[in-house]
């Protein structure tokens, strides 16, 4: 694992070094989650948030139609209001 050094600016920016933002393909105004783990600070980008997400819910969906079940299963709260 490479290290690189960045500074807090004043009004509470950080610099992502130009060879990492090249590398995770990040692109000025783009959205990024930070994350607090064991005092540290984790920075992802939104994109790769969505990938974590639908590898998680794939890993436990029974059915490989999951969009079809989560309309029948809204069909069925709408039957039964």
């Amino acid at each position: 694992m490479i290290e690189y050094r960045t500074k807090i600016s004043e009004n509470g920016r950080i610099i992502v070094p130009a060879v990492l933002r090249k590398q995770l393909h990040l692109r000025p105004g783009e959205e990024l989650v930070i994350q607090v783990e064991n005092d540290e600070l984790r920075i992802y980008s939104v994109q790769h948030a969505l990938k974590k997400a639908q590898n998680l819910v794939r890993k436990y969906a029974k059915n490989k139609n999951l969009v079809q079940q989560l309309k029948s299963m809204r069909n069925e709260d709408l039957d039964n209001e």
